[in-house]
């Protein structure tokens, strides 16, 4: 198959993802921060993600990896599109259910509320889950070795080392709510983990 096809496929993929981001982070910088709670570590991991994000829209536009490249084939590409269409979808509705609580980085807005409902209802973390899947179906479609699992790195070593930081940081905030919360539900995959 012709790599273009999955240059073609990443590229819709990462607008979309922009797409959908934008008004909501327009939205959430409207209202004030109340508590900041980002750390030196919190940017660095900040910066890993965007090196994940951008390194397959190098691998698109130029051949600075084409060392690492291997064949395209059909069932990775269809069971990236997949995982990818999903993942947008989780990425598009865990922001819908945010609205304006939403943040980059670890930050509490004035008149944070705790949001339990919609997808939140069941996962803790659903734009973390959303950016799981989108990292996988990167992974799947770029037939390189390089660029492919860039976004599966990055979004690793950044999960691994943010969750706890936010779940304190929500507990801290919302006390016996959040505790609760944690309880009756799990943190990237309803009822499994």
């Amino acid at each position: 198959m012709n790599p273009w096809i999955a240059k073609a496929v990443v590229l819709a993929g990462t607008v979309a993802m922009i797409a959908i981001r934008a008004p909501h982070g327009r939205r959430s910088r409207s209202v004030k921060v109340a508590k900041s709670h980002k750390t030196s570590l919190e940017t660095g991991l900040l910066v890993l993600a965007w090196v994940g994000f951008f390194i397959p829209l190098v691998w698109i536009a130029s051949p600075a990896f084409s060392f690492a490249e291997y064949p395209l084939r059909s069932g990775p590409l269809i069971s990236g599109v997949v995982c990818g269409v999903i993942g947008l979808w989780l990425f598009y509705r865990s922001h819908a259910d945010l609205g304006t609580n939403w943040s980059i980085t670890l930050e509490v807005r004035e008149q944070h509320r705790l949001i339990t409902q919609g997808i939140y209802r069941r996962i803790r973390h659903p734009m973390s889950s959303a950016l799981v899947l989108y990292a996988v179906a990167h992974a799947l479609i770029i037939p390189n070795w390089v660029a492919g699992p860039s976004n599966v790195v990055a979004f690793a070593v950044l999960f691994a080392l943010r969750v706890r930081a936010e779940e304190k940081m929500m507990v801290e905030q919302f006390g016996d709510e959040y505790a609760a919360y944690m309880a009756r539900t799990k943190r990237l995959v309803p009822r499994v983990w």
